[in-house]
């Protein structure tokens, strides 16, 4: 879907496929009995991202991502009953999802370097809501232009304890995970015409 903007530019909406797209979070287990924990890496399943900017200049670049907290899934091998027993706490217990169930991150400034014509890098300056809490994350993503999709690639970290989250702890604090977790995304994006 297209919209006029000033002098005749035209700002272009971008879809994300889901079916090709990655978006994943890690965890780290630390303490004494952290050799022998488990540091779960999670699936982020449903979330919506909305893209537009104006082609070949990139100006006017805007994004948003909303994720739904309870629709995760631990991707590491375990018995299913551990599965379900360690997704049900992080619902119940790490994202309270009956009081948060959404996550929200809106760009407020984008920056866009071109580095080939195909290859660019983009600086976001935004805000995430997640679990009741807003604070500023910058983020950078390479993206690569293929046609008319988009590859956006990156990572970002954010403590838990920013966003008033307990990391999960068991045995007394013998095993716990850290406060800062690791997100990846991997998101192809094609332009709704």
């Amino acid at each position: 879907m297209e919209t006029g903007t000033q002098k005749g530019a035209v700002l272009v909406k971008f879809q994300i496929d889901r079916a090709v797209s990655r978006f994943t979070v890690q965890a780290f287990a630390t303490g004494l009995l952290s050799s022998f924990g488990h540091s779960p890496r999670v699936a982020i399943r449903d979330y919506e991202v909305e893209i537009q900017c104006i082609p070949e200049t990139y100006e006017k670049a805007f994004v948003r991502v909303t994720v739904q907290t309870g629709e995760m899934e631990i991707l590491d091998e375990m018995k299913r009953d551990d599965r379900a027993r360690m997704e049900q706490e992080m619902y119940d217990k790490v994202l309270d999802v009956r009081h948060h169930p959404a996550a929200l991150y809106e760009s407020n400034r984008i920056t866009i370097q071109k580095l080939a014509p195909d290859a660019l890098t983009a600086g976001v300056d935004g805000e995430l809501s997640f679990h009741g809490v807003t604070q500023p994350l910058p983020l950078q993503a390479n993206i690569t232009v293929i046609g008319t999709t988009l590859r956006i690639s990156g990572n970002f970290t954010l403590r838990q304890s920013d966003y008033d989250i307990k990391p999960v702890s068991v045995a007394a604090g013998a095993l716990r995970l850290k406060d800062e977790l690791k997100f990846t995304f991997d998101l192809v994006a094609r332009r709704q015409d």
